[in-house]
């Protein structure tokens, strides 16, 4: 299974900003609690980075003057790890369970954010297409179907 085929729950988790907007409005974004992350797009509309809740936390945590009013790309998350609608679902959630991943940005060609992969979309498909196979090889050595 390819990443693709979980991309309409993608689009509905993507939320982007600009990265210039001020920190204070990715935490107004993150304020839902459907909400874990924030990404952060480049004047063209390519990722920059990303911003999530513990990235704001910190921010605010020792910020004092000017420092408390820092843009998004002041305090995004960059290098990002990210996947692209063509990469194996089996592969991206490897690297999610090997760094620790909640969520990762899904990118078209031209490195635009399209999505948000969320380890529980990613685990779920992943269940459904190991129960679907189940299905198809006992039906196989039962030989149903088959006469």
């Amino acid at each position: 299974m390819i990443v693709e085929a979980i991309l309409p729950a993608a689009r509905q988790r993507l939320i982007t900003l600009g990265d210039e907007a001020p920190l204070i409005d990715a935490a107004g974004l993150l304020r839902d609690l459907e909400a874990d992350l924030v990404v952060v797009r480049d004047s063209s509309g390519a990722l920059a980075g990303v911003i999530t809740k513990t990235d704001v936390v910190r921010q605010i945590s020792h910020c004092q003057g000017a420092s408390c009013m820092a843009t998004a790309s002041a305090v995004m998350t960059r290098p990002v790890v990210h996947c692209r609608p063509g990469d194996l679902l089996t592969d991206v959630w490897s690297v999610m369970k090997e760094r620790h991943l909640k969520n990762i940005p899904i990118l078209d060609i031209n490195s635009h954010p399209i999505g948000v992969l969320n380890a529980r979309d990613a685990l779920e498909a992943l269940l459904e297409e190991l129960e679907y196979e189940e299905i198809l090889l006992r039906e196989y050595v039962m030989c149903v179907g088959y006469h």
